[in-house]
């Protein structure tokens, strides 16, 4: 398998087709990708102004790869920091972490799971500063804001069930996700896992094919069009089972 830094060199190599070089940019998000693969695509796009058509700015994807390699090199120093500890409390006896990394909490039941769903809903910070400030988490520092992005705005409410069955505004009913990223910031009191999904979802084909930019690098003022807390408040609930090794979903009236 090839490794990171051998596709960060094709995608600089300029004697390469755009196509070939962007190619190797995808592969570099197979090997980390701090929003999930299609929601970091989607934010480099952006943030690199990788333009509609490759050929008009080839350069934007030597931008990208190297947003992404700077945020991969604060992650790998922390991951061997993080992986030397864990060495240490397993030689006296600690088996179990007395924290998860970030990076090892799986997308199914993270509060983060919206990403995964709707790549348009992730924060809007620079790569190598969400991983700047999940480290500083990681480390117990008490930062303002969502966790994930900083916002520090009122939560959205969500309808996760037909009502609150405790009485106390914190039962089985509703949830509350940030008005920026749509992290779950408060989970519904009813314990079950409620996944938040778009009633329409965008194609990955049309976000590979970067649909919502346009031809100088811009993000289309046309598509999708809902953004930001009206794009979060659009998500439907869905409850997840467990069980049998096999995970589904029914829609939360």
């Amino acid at each position: 398998m090839t490794s990171f830094h051998t596709h960060r060199a094709r995608v600089h190599d300029a004697s390469l087709p755009p196509y070939r070089r962007h190619s190797a940019l995808r592969t570099c998000l197979t090997r980390f990708a701090p929003y999930g693969l299609r929601a970091t695509y989607h934010h480099l796009t952006v943030s690199a102004r990788i333009p509609r058509f490759l050929e008009a700015d080839p350069d934007a994807l030597v931008r990208a790869v190297d947003e992404l390699h700077e945020a991969r090199e604060l992650w790998r120093a922390r991951a061997e920091e993080y992986a030397e500890r864990r060495r240490a409390q397993k030689r006296a006896g600690r088996r179990l972490p007395p924290e998860t990394a970030w990076w090892h909490v799986r997308w199914w039941g993270s509060p983060n799971a919206a990403w995964e769903h709707d790549p348009f809903l992730h924060p809007p910070l620079r790569l190598s500063d969400y991983v700047r400030r999940q480290n500083a988490l990681l480390d117990g520092a008490v930062l303002p804001g969502c966790p994930a992005c900083g916002e520090q705005g009122p939560p959205v409410p969500l309808p996760t069930g037909p009502g609150d069955d405790r009485g106390d505004g914190h039962g089985h009913g509703r949830a509350e996700l940030c008005r920026c990223c749509a992290r779950v910031l408060t989970p519904c009191g009813c314990g079950r896992w409620h996944s938040f999904e778009p009633a329409l979802r965008t194609g990955w084909s049309r976000i590979w094919g970067r649909e919502h930019m346009t031809g100088g690098g811009e993000p289309s003022p046309y598509w999708p069009g809902v953004r930001g807390e009206a794009r979060v408040e659009r998500l439907e609930s869905y409850t997840i089972h467990w069980g049998s090794g096999v995970v589904y979903g029914d829609r939360d009236q």
